[in-house]
């Protein structure tokens, strides 16, 4: 790795440290309703949205109705955005007249949005018009992220919240059993925190060349012509067979190519910071009108890290005690340094096979070494396999390589991330929900053994949380390798895979994994665009999302319920470095044992193939 990667990399995630704190302080004056410096502008917007939505803000809803209510609010706008999509043809802002879309592609698309996983079986600029990229896609990026970041808030308030006397069932401490309202936390979190980052990176993404308008394509005369030859098909679509039965070509002559633009700036700003992923352009990220300069590509690596690790610090204020969000925060980054060092020193060391030909593969002053393939020459190994890492880290999904042609160990490591439960840093508000979840899970094995009831916060863990902690930690890997096992057993599963052997097997692992997770990356290998995987697709996007989100707010509703614990010498404390290694390896555990025989057949006996020199033709 060259000494200006590191440099980019520690400048990175300094920025990102830097931030946590101001922005997650602010961000718990948002959520317990302090003055911030907004107030003037957005309050009485605010105060107009629950107006004309008929919302009282002062209720408080008990864990099942926040369930309903966010249950009910997303297949609203699933279905919504399904009937955008089937209804393109004869919307407005649509100046390539693209075609409506198919129903099985529309049905995966608007899941996938609507649960923030932005998983794209299509690519943007030659399916989607402008209006279904912004009054569908774009809405969904933020009220998708916002709905994570209620239900990490509504985890928050059951963890510290004391029962109301029975004296004052509506006392001030909430009702029993009460989280919030999950209208209020929604439109806070969308208006007072996602909207004016997004207006800010939106503006210097733009200044710095990512495309935001409403014009038509452009066409462009090219300085060389090209010629290839085309298949000669009928009318019917089928190939044209030659006397010998070898399809029939004919030539053809480029001179002019299209450029595909559009309103990019503003969904690229919240794919970013919502940690959905999903990009404007078929290349994502590596587009350069959607990364055109070594400085938006900087802006955007820090959106992906800098919600999901400004919320740790949120969490420390509004439980009173900053030392639990920093114990977490630390949790993360020491599984997430490590994994990160791996991906760098894979992709560095290059591809083995290239390397048994005799290729020098190092760095140097004509060359940037290592395993260039599906990589920006712009943005080198460094960039990629930090972007790699933190986009799988944080269930962000964007990317600025193609993780298919990684090595089989740097391709292994975005799974890994994945399979830990996107815990590190995890996805806006979903991440730190499912590592309080591992907290949990680890606070009750340590309990056990000094032979105390286990408590968190002052509060004790019994048998319910332990059981929803069960289904959160167990549905992920159930829907990822049941959808992984059927695709490897059908012939429709396995006609996606464009590798034999281990590679193949992994790009498959990979796609479930990432719809799984809601994460939305792809491995770029496979083609997942059939019914097969449309349809099977859009029923793990939907349980990967759901069947995660009811269980910890059952938790957070029966935690209400539960009185605070005096401090004795008993108590385990959770703030020390010895807890924080306690919770990285409990997370490490979780997801080995659950994935490492499925990582076994796919990128690690593909390393040691490689490694003999082995090819699976």
């Amino acid at each position: 790795m060259t000494t200006i990667g590191v440099l980019r990399i520690l400048l990175v995630l300094a920025v990102v440290f830097a931030l946590v704190r101001p922005l997650g302080a602010y961000m718990a004056r948002v959520y317990m309703n302090e003055r911030t410096m907004f107030d003037p502008i957005l309050r009485p917007l605010e105060r107009l949205f629950y107006r004309w939505s008929g919302v009282d803000p002062d209720e408080d809803m008990s864990w099942q109705t926040y369930s309903i209510a966010i249950l009910l609010f997303t297949f609203a706008g699933m279905l919504l955005l399904y009937a955008f999509q089937r209804l393109q043809a004869v919307l407005p802002f649509n100046p390539m007249k693209m075609p409506a879309v198919s129903p099985d592609l529309s049905l995966n698309t608007a899941v996938s949005f609507a649960t923030n996983t932005n998983w794209q079986n299509y690519g943007g600029e030659t399916t989607l018009g402008y209006f279904v990229q912004m009054a569908g896609l774009t809405v969904k990026n933020f009220v998708s992220a916002a709905a994570g970041l209620a239900v990490m808030v509504a985890l928050f308030r059951g963890l510290t919240r004391r029962p109301a006397p029975q004296s004052a069932p509506g006392g001030a401490g909430g009702s029993a059993r009460a989280i919030g309202n999950f209208w209020v936390d929604l439109v806070r979190s969308s208006l007072y925190i996602l909207l004016p980052l997004s207006v800010v990176l939106a503006l210097l993404l733009a200044s710095q060349g990512v495309v935001a308008t409403l014009s038509p394509y452009k066409t462009a005369t090219l300085l060389e012509p090209v010629s290839y030859d085309e298949p000669v098909t009928d009318a019917n679509g089928k190939p044209v067979l030659d006397a010998q039965g070898h399809q029939k070509t004919k030539p053809v002559m480029v001179t002019e190519q299209v450029i595909a633009v559009g309103p990019a700036a503003s969904q690229i700003a919240i794919k970013q910071l919502g940690t959905n992923g999903g990009g404007f352009f078929n290349t994502n990220s590596s587009h350069p009108f959607e990364n055109p300069t070594p400085f938006s590509g900087f802006l955007e690596l820090i959106s992906i890290l800098l919600l999901p690790a400004a919320v740790c610090y949120t969490f420390g204020k509004m439980v009173g005690d900053t030392r639990q969000g920093w114990a977490i925060l630390a949790a993360m980054t020491l599984m997430f340094l490590p994994l990160l060092v791996v991906t760098e020193w894979a992709e560095q060391a290059g591809n083995p096979l290239i390397a048994h030909l005799g290729v020098d593969q190092r760095a140097g002053p004509e060359q940037p070494g290592g395993n260039m393939e599906g990589k920006e020459v712009r943005f080198g190994i460094a960039d990629s396999a930090l972007w790699a890492t933190s986009t799988t880290a944080t269930s962000n999904g964007s990317v600025d390589s193609m993780h298919d042609s990684y090595t089989p160990l740097g391709g292994a490591v975005p799974l890994i991330m994945m399979h830990l439960g996107e815990v590190v840093y995890g996805g806006i508000g979903v991440g730190l929900y499912d590592m309080l979840i591992v907290v949990i899970l680890a606070g009750f094995v340590a309990g056990l053994m000094v032979g105390r009831t286990p408590e968190y916060l002052g509060k004790k863990i019994e048998a319910f949380e332990m059981k929803m902690a069960a289904v959160v930690v167990l549905v992920m890997p159930t829907i990822v390798l049941i959808g992984t096992a059927l695709a490897v057993a059908t012939p429709a599963g396995r006609a996606g895979a464009s590798n034999p052997g281990p590679h193949g097997y992994s790009e498959i692992l990979y796609a479930f994994t990432s719809m799984g997770n809601n994460n939305g990356s792809a491995f770029a290998g496979i083609n997942s665009n059939t019914p097969f995987y449309n349809d099977v697709g859009a029923v793990v996007l939907w349980l990967g999302r759901f069947w995660e989100i009811v269980p910890v707010l059952a938790i957070a509703g029966s935690m209400a319920a539960k009185k605070i614990v005096p401090v004795s010498p008993g108590t385990l404390p959770t703030h020390t470095g010895q807890f924080v290694v306690w919770l990285a390896a409990v997370t490490v555990i979780i997801g080995a044992l659950s994935f490492l025989p499925a990582l076994a057949l796919g990128p690690i006996v593909e390393h040691f193939l490689l490694q003999a020199g082995t090819v699976f033709k």
